[in-house]
């Protein structure tokens, strides 16, 4: 795919995520989209097909593209909240341990109907999480060694938001720097915490398509074996529990839910 067809599967995949193309909505017509987006209709069906592989449209009348109506949306959810109930209490707080990487606190809280008491939270930093998809159904990635758990896996490039960074140019920086891969572009597509009873860290997973080989990666502590593994892939590498870390998982059930890929089975 080239820059022309990239841009305008971007485009397209924008209206959809966005809402500006609703589930059930139909595509405006080819002609229309050769206009407005300034490609060849050549070019432009070879964006169309695609999109239609992902499921991300469904292929009406030969001619005609809409959006799959089961496609998830904010709008299309049917689950209302329950309404305002009552939160705990939170009476205090007190530093048990801190320093750049970590902090530990026993924070005073009073669940309704229940007895006071201190309850230990960790906060850590906030994170931003990457997933780069390239033209053949491949996701970048990096084979390393985690000693925590003493375990070699898959990650996908990610790390700290810094003091003043935007979650997205923390992602595509990191992409950079761990990978030597610079993403064309990335979108948000969820935040969320790891371990939210006890852990404050908020994880950010951005999601795109298409990168630049611009050299070698320059983050040497953090760079591993890079490799562009095939979607087709993941669901046996997760069976065999060789990905790691919340965040690649995240990310990646995701891509595959987004794409209706299959759910992975039991290792045996």
């Amino acid at each position: 795919m080239g820059p022309k067809s990239a841009r305008v599967y971007e485009t397209i995949r924008e209206w959809i995520n966005s809402g500006k193309l609703a589930p059930g909505d139909k595509l405006p017509s080819e002609r229309t989209l050769v206009d407005e987006l300034e490609i060849g209709r050549t070019a432009l069906r070879q964006v169309l097909a695609r999109l239609v592989t992902e499921k991300a449209l469904e292929v009406r009348d030969r001619s005609s593209y809409i959006v799959p109506a089961g496609r998830a949306s904010v709008d299309a959810v049917s689950v209302t909240s329950p309404g305002e109930l009552e939160p705990w209490q939170i009476h205090g707080e007190r530093t048990v341990y801190d320093n750049p990487w970590v902090q530990l606190a026993l924070v005073d809280v009073e669940p309704p109907g229940v007895d006071r008491f201190e309850h230990h939270v960790v906060k850590l930093h906030h994170v931003s999480i990457a997933a780069v998809l390239d033209d053949q159904d491949r996701v970048l990635m990096l084979w390393r060694y985690r000693f925590v758990p003493d375990q070699w896996g898959w990650e996908l490039p990610g790390g700290i938001v810094d003091k003043g960074e935007e979650a997205k140019s923390t992602a595509l920086r990191e992409v950079e720097e761990e990978t030597g891969w610079r993403p064309d572009s990335l979108e948000h597509v969820v935040t969320y915490q790891p371990m939210i009873g006890m852990v404050d860290s908020p994880h950010e997973i951005f999601v795109g398509r298409g990168a630049t080989r611009v050299g070698a990666p320059t983050d040497a502590e953090e760079a591993g074996h890079i490799e562009w593994v095939p979607l087709s892939d993941i669901p046996g590498l997760m069976a065999r529990g060789d990905l790691m870390g919340s965040g690649t998982l995240v990310a990646l059930l995701h891509v595959l839910a987004a794409r209706g890929g299959s759910a992975p089975t039991a290792a045996r």
